[in-house]
């Protein structure tokens, strides 16, 4: 089978296809032949060294990948031949392993689908898991109605768009070019501010009236992330998840100090908080599951490249020019 491995970090040229033997299922294992591979910034970063949970090398990159069960150990009883399935890095015992024609994990790793499933969308669900708990987790108990999204034309921000939307609520985007914020609008968001040519805060007053927003999701972090806390109506909250433009510049702290009276909040969130926590990854996946099914979401699929061509997706997918997501097909 094909395979992508990198043996050393570095840019796009360190992803090199090879030939692998197609393993065979243990007793208690599953063997899946790919459908579509999503191409995600955690490979980017694996690919570059910089990941926190790096993979053993040589690695096989990949977080997420969907395809069918073509065969079974003798043991399993949860998944049959022909079922469609996901399955998330999250789920394996290393954050990789996806780039790869057919893969063999254990039985209760993959998220079996719906009959009918688009197993090109599956394989976008990894974002939608995390936009989930970013909406419901990172939000438990603090109650919202509008929210102002950063980087909305990503994988992430395009599926908070849809699934916010769904939950009624008032989605401000903010993109990089009035071609992001077309997009972004064309998905269901409210407004969007270009932030190239707009003041983001000044932005947010005009659009609101001055009322601003209840929830701020911001995955890019850096000298300007105080700037959320003058978004954000009283009781609001923003919530960090990323660090695009690098760690939030310490000055946020005085800009909370000199706003205690509005009751500010903020929270810091990963996805690896339920490193140990099966239970709630699934929660997520046992709502989204049927909403793609339904296509009450539907990720847009903006390049299909073959896996053997992965250099020139993560280049493109680097440009930041990619408006939707990138899959690869083995």
């Amino acid at each position: 089978m094909k395979v992508i491995q990198i043996s050393d970090t570095g840019g796009p040229e360190v992803l090199k296809c090879i030939d692998l033997p197609i393993p065979k299922p243990k007793e208690h294992q599953v063997l899946i032949q790919t459908d579509s591979i999503g191409v995600s910034m955690p490979e980017i970063m694996v690919r570059k060294g910089i990941y926190a949970w790096m993979p053993p090398m040589p690695a096989i990159p990949g977080i997420e990948m969907s395809g069918r069960v073509i065969e079974v150990g003798s043991k399993v009883t949860t998944l049959a031949v022909g079922d469609p399935v996901f399955v998330s890095a999250r789920e394996l015992d290393v954050r990789g392993g996806c780039y790869a024609e057919y893969l063999c994990v254990d039985a209760n790793a993959p998220y079996q689908l719906l009959p009918d499933t688009n197993l090109e969308y599956a394989a976008c669900l990894s974002n939608y898991q995390v936009a989930w708990h970013l909406l419901n987790s990172a939000t438990r108990g603090f109650r919202y109605d509008s929210i102002l999204v950063w980087a909305a034309s990503g994988g992430v921000g395009t599926a908070i768009i849809q699934l916010a939307k769904l939950a009624n609520k008032t989605v401000i985007a903010i993109a990089g070019g009035e071609n992001k914020c077309k997009f972004v609008k064309s998905l269901g968001a409210d407004e969007c501010i270009n932030y190239h040519q707009e003041d983001v805060v000044e932005k947010v007053n005009k659009l609101t009236q001055s009322r601003l927003v209840d929830l701020v999701l911001d995955c890019v972090g850096g000298k300007d992330f105080y700037k959320n806390f003058k978004c954000i109506s009283p009781l609001g909250l923003v919530v960090s998840y990323g660090q695009l433009l690098g760690r939030p510049d310490h000055g946020y702290a005085k800009i909370l100090e000199e706003n205690f009276g509005q009751s500010p909040g903020l929270r810091f969130f990963s996805m690896h908080s339920f490193d140990h926590r099966a239970d709630l990854r699934r929660a997520a996946m046992d709502e989204l599951v049927p909403l793609i099914s339904q296509s009450k979401i539907t990720p847009v699929i903006a390049h299909r490249i073959a896996l053997a061509d992965v250099q020139m997706a993560h280049q493109l997918f680097e440009s930041k020019q990619v408006l939707g997501k990138i899959i690869l097909k083995p």
